[in-house]
């Protein structure tokens, strides 16, 4: 959407094709009861996320920007230990003082270092090992990696940890009333601007023809000039069949978990904590994200609402699992968080997944980046895949687009 609104500011002719039915992407919304909305996956953004902050000031809604410093905890032994700043890991008691001191240590120094091109080559798991101690990696990052990438825990790559350390801060920005709001108007300056945009339409395949494209979506084949494809390398690879072998060998490659979020609302609170990372084992779920003990419940009609989160190899049975089916395997572990939680307290319940939301970031991963422009003239890609050694995030994507865009002219 920042691409094309770009684009369409620059007097090109642009149309967004989207298989959902409204804008956003992974990021999107949806209604809890008309005109109220939550996103899908839990999002905030961080201070350091100046080209969002500067997009939706540009788009007249920075009114609706609020900051604040939830707490985030981690669940260690039965206990929540908040873990968020400087002092709070003075303070974190699972590990003793002098691996604190030395985590603290670590921790500065990603987040001094300006960037990761010194931890290329280098696995997370081995980095922390040495620099932060076997203990601090043992109770606080290794349950994180290993729930967050399952086996592939180990493989992960340093500059990805680097850059979840070096772009995170404590206070965090929400978009009162849901980030929907400025993924509508974006579509509404896009076309404002003089482009199309058309949503539940699928793209089914992308073929040459004279000098430009031709897209085939449910609703026929069109022509145009030039297509940029925002989907992951992989599906951009399927519905571009004409792209060469050489291209397909580096870059339709790696692997990927999809996303899911089981949504609860609740007639009361579950926790104090806005974010908590489950360290104790037996979880089926990575994080437990309250968001009304970030945003007031009154915003939500007086609904506590709660993210039970999780990435999972797409080939996993949950991940397409009923809403109900997750009920029943998730929500018996809240008690475990609150022993006086009762299923009788979920008045309402959603659930949500996508595919390819997560990258694998391994330690070659750098070298399978494909550059925006493809084989194929005037076929263009760009996606989350391509923003490393940041991970998956509303700032990363309007930068990503707006580069792309200067590089379009």
């Amino acid at each position: 959407m920042t691409l094309a609104l770009r684009l369409a500011q620059d007097d090109h002719r642009v149309t967004v094709i989207e298989r959902e039915p409204l804008p956003g992407g992974l990021a999107a919304g949806f209604e809890i009861e008309p005109g109220m909305w939550l996103e899908k996956f839990y999002h905030h953004l961080f201070r350091s996320d100046t080209r969002a902050v500067a997009l939706i000031t540009e788009l007249g809604l920075a009114h609706r920007l609020h900051w604040s410093q939830p707490v985030t905890a981690t669940l260690r032994d039965g206990d929540f230990h908040q873990l968020d700043s400087p002092a709070s890991l003075l303070r974190f008691s699972p590990l003793p003082m002098t691996d604190r001191l030395r985590m603290g240590a670590a921790l500065a120094a990603l987040k001094a270092m300006p960037s990761a091109r010194l931890l290329e080559g280098r696995t997370a798991a081995t980095w922390l090992r040495r620099w932060m101690g076997p203990r601090a990696h043992a109770v606080v990052w290794e349950p994180l990696l290993r729930a967050k990438f399952g086996e592939a825990a180990e493989e992960i790559a340093m500059p990805w940890f680097w850059a979840r350390v070096h772009d995170r801060t404590r206070s965090l920005g929400y978009l009162r009333g849901g980030f929907q709001q400025l993924y509508d108007r974006l579509a509404s300056e896009v076309r404002a601007a003089g482009g199309e945009t058309r949503f539940g339409s699928a793209v089914t395949a992308v073929t040459t023809e004279g000098d430009g494209l031709d897209v085939e979506t449910d609703d026929g084949v069109e022509h145009f000039d030039r297509v940029v494809s925002t989907l992951a390398p992989r599906l951009t690879a399927r519905l571009a069949p004409e792209l060469p072998a050489e291209w397909r060998s580096r870059h339709d490659w790696g692997r990927a978990y999809g996303a899911q979020c089981l949504v609860l609302a609740l007639d009361r609170p579950l926790t104090s904590v806005y974010w908590l990372n489950l360290n104790d084992p037996g979880f089926p779920f990575m994080a437990l994200v309250e968001h009304t003990n970030y945003q007031p419940a009154a915003d939500y009609g007086g609904r506590h609402l709660v993210y039970l989160g999780s990435y999972r190899p797409m080939d996993d049975p949950l991940m397409k699992a009923s809403r109900e089916a997750l009920v029943a395997e998730l929500v018996p572990h809240l008690a475990r968080l609150n022993p006086e939680f009762d299923p009788s307290w979920v008045t309402d319940s959603w659930s949500f997944a996508a595919p390819f939301a997560q990258p694998i970031v391994t330690v070659d991963y750098r070298d399978h980046i494909p550059p925006f422009e493809t084989p194929i003239p005037n076929l263009w890609v760009a996606s989350m895949f391509q923003v490393y050694p940041h991970d998956r995030g509303q700032n990363y994507s309007i930068a990503l687009a707006e580069r792309l865009a200067e590089r379009i002219g």
